[in-house]
């Protein structure tokens, strides 16, 4: 038996540099490849590009190896960071053990010595003056092959598409704990795996452990397709009027739904070698023409091949791709020749699968072992074309940031961490946080906001939210927010006179209740005098002071009323003021309708969900009151004091309105003027404001607020947009989208994952846009539903068991119990 020892290729790991036997040399790096999804058709021909120049700066004799990973894991729960957060822990359970491909990319640059031979009898060891050959050696040469290839990665990491970094010795060679890179390729390690020592069998097959290993290759010029590209289209999620863009080698990345490996060579040889022996080998073609219509195509093939190099001045390199394959589940493994078939199908090649080649072609693809591949195996291109078959897109990766919501990736539904506020914001996408939401009925537009909302909450944000259609109630109710409605049982009240603990009567208070009492006061074109406005701020002024002495009377409207009526008015006497400057009799007169036993007298005199300025979660429905004449205008400057208060006073506290099919109040030239002060001053206290609306109409409107929203939203959030593929332009210019945005958007829910219910969103910051689901466990759905059945189901459980929360808890156990009998039936009988 040989000992591993004695064939292993790999002499030496030092100062990052792997040598291997031979005294071939290799420097190795991790690289952050662009998210899936993320590029648009003109990036591709870009990155393309960047991996061309990169490759004419290696010198001769150099091996570029490039390998990418896809293992299959587990998504791990993490309840530590949930605390006690209801709907954050049932989120955890919902996604753990959910499996999906993870993505590694390594990169492998080696140079061979120049004029290494095969072992001879005039070339023996003993007429060697050094075992290792003198290039290896040779400081000089070494660093200038270090300095090429930091070259390298340097055009890489410029062109904005890459992360790397490079790879030292114990992520090479790995630790007593943690396998290196080498030892990960070897056995098949996983990303969290420890080290572990498998059998490696190379005769009847590859194998390792009990691992069978299929090769599949792209080796020969008869497997390449006719023409390649730096991508293709992706036909799932193209539509008639939008072609969406992958990589060309997409399909054997992310795509191919199966654990393998991808490795892509290329081999830059001395050119005037290469050229010499291919103008060698047409010579020898066309002298063999004659006998052979097979010869006289390949002279041909060959004389374009060098034609080529010449009037392009192209560099002539080797090139070899190959997937190595396998599972860990023996019942799939009889597809994964058919899905690997497919995926090189999809780019118009042929796979062929190795047998008695594999090993050889395995043995080299160990890092650091690149120089050693079977040159047999590859074929004579260019740097363009094999730039093409790179893989050029990574996993789509959660935000550094701590802030933000729970996503899903659009392949596995992998849970990401995405921030759409701050790491966008220090990343430079965008100025400000203010979002614009826009989604047709049925798109999940309600569904999706008030996920948004419940993470934003669970994070100290302070909401404020403005409704029409009930979509919040059962979050509010479950998280404990103060929710404002009409009924006619139980109808909208507000105390706008309460001030809470810590709070005073400062200005801004009191202007909000001057405008207040001036709006019930006069009509909306009527004008008032500067002493009736000097009269009502003394008149404020007075009442808070006899609030301060006198402990029994309650700050409301009506204790404000009777101090008008009697101490006001004797003091307004005292000083002389007559009614010419301020008709006390006529105030009181016109707002008797609110004061005790009037028609409005609930409306601000409210005993209980007082505290609006610390409380984090409030809800006003507006939906029985939106076209009142009386109750609407006076929600509406409550609504507005309430967030300005919010905005100033909370002191290092996110706050965020949030106005949901907003059109209604925008008709009213108020609020929509308060729309675009918010719009433009909200960051500046670090809030934002978010509208929702499901017509682009209700928006553009409005010419107010048109600009002020559409161009202080940098984050636009869009749902399903099918229903306006034919006419989108309209869309895409008002919101100022990129064609690139385009096709993401409309390629939204086009080949979701079957036996998955979930939706799909866009968020486009600036020039960044990406598509993500929206999937969350059924604790979260029963508490965001809009389906009026089924949130009907919801408050009867919760009536019936005494909370929301507890009502959701049971409704959701028993969803789940009926849905494992329906699955045991199906199984049971076939």
């Amino acid at each position: 038996m040989i000992e591993s020892a004695n064939i292993f290729p790999i002499y030496k790991i030092e100062n990052g540099c792997i040598l291997s036997r031979k005294g071939d040399i290799t420097y190795a790096y991790e690289l952050k490849l662009p998210e899936i999804f993320s590029l648009s058709a003109s990036d591709y021909e870009a990155f393309h590009e960047v991996w061309v120049r990169a490759i004419r700066v290696l010198p001769a004799y150099s091996v570029l190896h490039k390998q990418d990973w896809f293992m299959r894991e587990k998504v791990k729960a993490d309840f530590e960071t949930c605390g006690d957060a209801f709907l954050s822990r049932s989120s955890e359970r919902y996604f753990a053990e959910r499996e999906y491909l993870e993505h590694s990319c390594f990169l492998m640059l080696g140079k061979r010595p120049s004029g290494k031979k095969l072992s001879s009898s005039a070339y023996s060891n003993i007429l060697r003056k050094s075992l290792v050959p003198v290039q290896a050696v040779e400081r000089s040469a070494m660093e200038d092959f270090r300095d090429r290839c930091s070259q390298f990665c340097q055009i890489l990491v410029d062109s904005g598409f890459v992360s790397l970094e490079a790879l030292g010795d114990d992520a090479l060679a790995g630790t007593a704990v943690k396998p290196g890179l080498i030892e990960k390729y070897c056995f098949l390690l996983g990303q969290n795996e420890m080290s572990v020592v498998r059998d490696i069998r190379v005769k009847d097959g590859l194998e390792v452990g009990d691992l069978p290993l299929e090769l599949y290759t792209l080796g020969d010029v008869e497997s390449l397709p006719a023409i390649c590209g730096s991508r293709i289209d992706y036909d799932a999620y193209s539509t008639d009027k939008s072609r969406f863009s992958i990589g060309f080698a997409a399909p054997l990345g992310q795509l191919l739904d199966c654990e393998h490996i991808c490795n892509q060579y290329v081999f830059v040889g001395d050119a005037q070698e290469t050229i010499k022996r291919l103008e060698a080998k047409k010579l020898r073609l066309g002298s063999l023409a004659g006998y052979s219509r097979e010869n006289a195509v390949a002279r041909d093939a060959v004389n374009d091949y060098l034609s080529e190099a010449v009037a392009m001045s192209r560099i002539p390199v080797k090139a070899h791709f190959n997937v190595l394959a396998w599972s860990r589940d023996i019942s799939v493994r009889r597809e994964i020749k058919n899905k690997v078939a497919s995926a090189m199908s999809k780019m118009d090649a042929v796979a062929k699968q190795e047998s008695e080649g594999a090993a050889q072609i395995w043995f080299a693809g160990i890092p650091g072992n690149g120089a050693d591949f079977p040159m047999n195996d590859s074929f004579d291109t260019f740097p363009e074309q094999a730039a093409c078959f790179f893989n050029l897109e990574g996993n789509c990766r959660s935000s550094l940031s701590t802030f933000g919501i729970r996503m899903g990736d659009r392949l596995s539904g992998r849970p990401l961490h995405v921030d759409l506020s701050d790491e966008p914001m220090r990343k430079g996408w965008i100025t400000n946080r203010n979002k614009f939401i826009i989604g047709g009925s049925g798109s999940g537009k309600s569904f999706f906001t008030n996920h948004l909302e419940r993470s934003y909450f669970e994070q100290g944000t302070h909401m404020l939210i403005v409704d029409v259609g009930h979509s919040y109630r059962g979050l509010c109710e479950l998280v404990g927010g103060y929710y404002f409605t009409y009924s006619e049982s139980d109808p909208i009240a507000f105390n706008p006179f309460y001030l809470s603990k810590g709070e005073v009567l400062d200005t801004e208070k009191k202007e909000s209740l001057k405008t207040l009492l001036l709006s019930l006061w006069k009509k909306e074109d009527e004008e008032y005098r500067r002493s009736e406005y000097v009269g009502l701020s003394n008149a404020l002024t007075m009442y808070f002071e006899h609030l301060s002495v006198s402990g029994d009377v309650f700050p409301c409207f009506n204790s404000f009323y009777e101090f008008l009526g009697a101490g006001y008015s004797e003091a307004l006497r005292d000083r002389g003021v007559s009614s010419r400057d301020f008709d006390i009799q006529n105030f009181l007169y016109v707002l008797r309708p609110y004061y005790r036993g009037g028609e409005f007298d609930y409306l601000l005199n409210a005993r209980e969900n007082l505290d609006l300025l610390h409380q984090p979660f409030i809800v006003f429905e507006l939906d029985e009151i939106k076209d009142h004449p009386i109750l609407f205008p006076v929600v509406t400057l409550i609504i507005m004091e309430s967030f300005i208060s919010k905005m100033r006073k909370l002191k290092g506290v996110r706050k965020m309105i949030l106005i949901e099919e907003c059109w209604k109040a925008i008709a009213k030239e108020g609020m929509a003027e308060y729309i675009k002060y918010l719009f433009k001053t909200v960051r500046k206290f670090f809030g934002e404001a978010v509208v929702v609306t499901q017509e682009i109409e209700d928006i553009i409107s409005s010419p107010i607020v048109k600009q002020a929203i559409i161009n202080n939203a940098d984050c636009k959030i869009l749902l399903d947009q099918s229903k306006y593929q034919n006419r989108f332009e309209q869309i895409q210019a008002l919101l100022g989208l990129s064609d690139k945005d385009k096709s993401l958007i409309l390629s939204m829910n086009r080949a979701n994952e079957p036996g998955r219910k979930y939706k799909e969103v866009a968020f486009v910051l600036g020039n960044h846009s990406q598509v993500y689901r929206t999937e969350v466990s059924l604790e979260e759905y029963l508490t965001y539903t809009t389906e009026e059945s089924e949130k009907l189901k919801v408050y009867e459980y919760a009536r019936r068991y005494g909370s929301i929360r507890k009502g959701i808890e049971m409704l959701a156990a028993e969803i789940g119990i009926c849905l494992i009998r329906s699955i045991l039936y199906r199984i049971l009988t076939g």
